[in-house]
């Protein structure tokens, strides 16, 4: 069993740390958390930076919350919403250690896209994952990411809430639904 003794989130590209569905998590969970901002945001860009750059930042920002939390690298879940948890989901398919993924409102898929899967890393990932999602999501609705997580190599929890991909309304639930899985890691 996995042990979670810090969590890291990222926030989706539109967003940053201060995202409420973040922030709802931070409050909820029993661990230390960073909730990070990528590079183009620190820079007051709106427009993300290319895969490589994103996940460098990851590499980053766990090995930062591993030092000022005092826990080893691979006792930290990380995740996020939309695009800060699928970059999270391939820094760890690249090697970077971790207990657990938590994927919020994951984008499987541009919105009426669905040919242009994001999910060429997901058989690299053997952590526990748990994917919360809206069962109306345009970026991947519930049977298509029960389909495709299917090729991950750890274990896959799929909860899924009323609404789209935005969490909105939803974040107090959501909250408790990560703060209660990683418990039971």
């Amino acid at each position: 069993m996995a042990t979670v003794d810090a969590l890291l989130l990222a926030p989706g590209a539109g967003a940053d740390r201060e995202s409420p569905a973040l922030v709802a998590v931070e409050q909820a969970v029993g661990v230390p958390v960073a909730r990070m901002d990528f590079p183009y945001r620190k820079e007051g860009r709106k427009a993300p930076d290319r895969a490589p750059k994103l996940i460098a930042a990851v590499l980053e920002e766990a090995a930062a919350l591993a030092t000022t939390a005092g826990v080893a690298p691979e006792r930290i879940a990380l995740g996020g919403r939309s695009m800060g948890g699928r970059i999270c989901s391939m820094a760890v398919a690249e090697g970077l250690p971790a207990s657990a993924l938590v994927l919020m409102s994951y984008p499987l898929h541009p919105p009426g896209k669905p040919e242009k899967l994001r999910i060429e890393h997901f058989p690299q990932i053997t952590v526990p994952c748990l994917f919360i999602g809206g069962d109306r999501d345009p970026f991947g609705a519930p049977d298509e990411l029960e389909h495709h997580t299917a090729a991950i190599a750890g274990p896959v929890t799929h909860v899924w809430v009323s609404g789209g991909h935005s969490s909105k309304g939803q974040d107090p639930h959501i909250a408790t639904t990560v703060a209660e899985w990683l418990a039971s890691l």
